[in-house]
C-alpha cells in the first residue's frame, strides 16, 4: 500500500514556464489553495519518521500546536523556488509554528546539501525508503504533487493545503494565521 503514496507524490507539479520562472504565461489550473473548515476535517494524522540528521520525529510532538508540513525533494524546480519563502515564513513565527519537511525522493546527504545551499533551518523526514509519512497523509488529504504544503491544526488535522509552489510567504502566513486564530 505505501507504493500508492510514492506514485502520488513522485513528480513535481507542472511549471509551464520552466523551473525557476515566476511567469506562468497565462496557465490556469484550478486553485492551488484549499482551506478545510474545522467541522469538515478528517481525524488527526499520525505519522513518524527519521530526519536527515537521524532524529526520530512523530506527529505526537506537534499536538497542541499549529504546524506546517511540506512535501519536497531537491531536484524539484518548484521546491527550489519556494524554499526561501518557506524559510521566511518559518522564521517569522520564532518557533511558535513548527515546520517539518518531508523529502519524498532523496537520501539524507542530498537533503542536507539542499538545505545548506538554500539556508533551510527546519528539519525534514527522509521518507523515500518507506513512504510512511506520505502514506499516513494519503487517507486524509492526498498530496497530489510535489511540492505540497499542509497546515495542520492543534488537533493534528489537516486544515489547509497548498498544491504546487508557494508564490509568496505572505500567502502561507495568511493560511497559518487563520488556523492559529481558531485556537485563540
Amino acid at each position: 500500500m505505501p507504493l500508492v503514496a510514492t506514485v502520488v507524490l513522485a513528480g513535481c507539479t507542472e511549471d509551464p514556464a520552466g523551473a525557476g520562472s515566476d511567469n506562468n504565461l497565462g496557465y490556469i489550473s484550478g486553485s492551488p489553495y484549499k482551506e478545510i473548515k474545522p467541522a469538515d476535517r478528517k481525524p488527526a494524522v499520525k505519522f513518524s519518521g527519521v530526519t536527515e540528521s537521524g532524529d526520530k520525529v512523530s506527529s505526537s510532538q506537534f499536538l497542541g500546536k499549529v504546524h506546517v508540513i511540506n512535501f519536497w525533494y531537491a531536484g524539484c524546480g518548484p521546491c527550489i523556488r519556494e524554499a526561501p519563502r518557506l524559510e521566511s515564513a518559518f522564521k517569522s513565527y520564532n518557533g511558535a509554528v513548527p515546520f517539518l519537511g518531508v523529502n519524498t525522493y532523496d537520501q539524507a546527504a542530498t537533503a542536507i546539501n539542499f538545505e545548506t545551499a538554500k539556508k533551510v533551518t527546519y528539519p525534514s523526514v527522509i521518507d523515500v525508503n518507506d513512504t510512511a509519512v506520505q502514506f499516513a497523509f494519503s487517507a486524509s488529504v492526498p498530496a497530489n504533487a510535489v511540492p505540497t504544503t499542509l497546515i495542520i491544526d492543534q488537533k493534528g488535522r489537516v486544515a489547509a493545503r497548498v498544491t504546487g509552489v508557494i508564490e509568496d510567504a505572505s500567502i502561507l502566513k495568511d493560511l497559518i494565521n487563520t488556523v492559529v486564530a481558531e485556537g485563540s
